[in-house]
């Protein structure tokens, strides 16, 4: 927000026109909620982070529901036993850093160009992840194309590297697989990262039997499924439309190509739903409604130099952390017979109370 103050005229010239003077008022940062959100996610994560880690030290996968000993959300079983949340910390610890990466890029390059951002806002959710990410809002105008795209591809670059970084450390210390997969586990599909990671361990140690088998094989670590999350959000970020960091930098090189990905983006992603992973028909609809209205950023300075390198890096992110299917066995089809059958549950359960009252 900002106030008028009267203009300032003077006495010594008569040509002088009385201009008036905006004075900004940056908003106050509310340090008390972005650390309550920060507590809260830190507990969310150690929570899924401890059930990870438990499922790990019994052989089955970090996301396997199949122990039904050990709730989704495990809060009462870690009252119980509140010496395992301590388990949670490798998990917790490594997602947490990886979005605290990506959005103090984004914050750290607002403040270089001197616009006003919040501290990130982490958001807690009882999830598979224990959280949905984290945000900040960028709350005064960006006043050149360049600083758009540096404040774009910020965030993604510096979580990509602590993601690389957690993903040569998880796949270390994952270990074979040793019992066949359960209907309660959840099978994640890996992007060409893993592959090319995974490969390189094998180079590097040729006895490993962790190099030598396939992803599927492997009994991952919960630092490693911290490194799959952070890929999953920077390909996620970075897919070229809206206003995701991917549409920032596209639209910082050309306004006009960014209308045309956008809605060829949100065409590409409706068949992926249908033969890939459900999860795209909700990016479809978010890049749709992102879409409507992209901020005017003034046209000088353009993009241009080394940052064409970095947009072609920004490209090859993507690549590397795309999975067409994040989660496998997991299409629109088979969303819709779910859906149908707990439909039909429903009335079938309704029924049988209408008929005993």
């Amino acid at each position: 927000m900002s106030e008028p103050i009267p203009p300032v005229t003077s006495s010594t010239t008569d040509d002088y026109r009385p201009m008036p003077v905006w004075v900004a008022h940056v908003p106050r940062q509310r340090y008390w909620l972005h650390g309550l959100l920060l507590l809260l996610t830190c507990f969310t994560t150690l929570v899924v982070g401890a059930r990870m880690e438990f499922n790990f030290l019994h052989g089955h996968p970090a996301l396997s529901l199949a122990d039904e000993s050990v709730p989704y959300f495990p809060v009462t079983w870690l009252y119980l036993y509140p010496d395992r949340i301590v388990a949670g910390l490798p998990f917790a610890i490594t997602v947490m850093l990886f979005f605290l990466s990506h959005e103090m890029g984004h914050y750290l390059y607002c403040r270089r160009y001197g616009i006003y951002a919040t501290l990130p806002f982490f958001i807690p959710m009882p999830t598979l992840i224990g959280t949905m990410g984290a945000v900040i809002v960028i709350r005064s105008p960006i006043r050149s194309r360049r600083a758009l795209f540096d404040i774009g591809i910020a965030g993604p670059i510096a979580g990509f590297v602590v993601a690389v970084l957690a993903l040569v450390v998880g796949l270390g210390w994952s270990r074979p697989l040793s019992v066949p997969t359960d209907p309660a586990d959840i099978p994640l599909g890996y992007p060409l990262i893993f592959k090319l990671i995974h490969g390189s361990l094998a180079l590097v140690n040729s006895g490993s039997m962790v190099g030598t088998l396939p992803l599927n094989r492997l009994l991952l670590h919960p630092i490693a499924i911290a490194a799959w999350v952070g890929m999953l959000a920077t390909s996620l970020n970075l897919l070229p439309g809206g206003q995701l960091d991917g549409g920032h930098i596209l639209y910082s090189m050309s306004p006009r190509a960014h209308r045309f990905v956008s809605r060829a983006t949100i065409l590409i992603l409706l068949p992926m739903a249908w033969f890939y992973w459900t999860g795209w028909i909700v990016w479809a609809v978010l890049l749709q409604l992102s879409s409507f209205r992209h901020p005017n950023v003034a046209e000088w300075p353009r993009v241009s130099g080394g940052r064409m390198l970095w947009a072609l890096f920004a490209l090859l992110m993507l690549a590397l952390t795309l999975s067409t299917a994040p989660i496998r066995n997991h299409t629109l089809p088979q969303a819709l017979r779910d859906l149908l059958e707990l439909v039909e549950y429903f009335f079938q359960a309704m029924r049988g109370w209408l008929q005993h009252v």
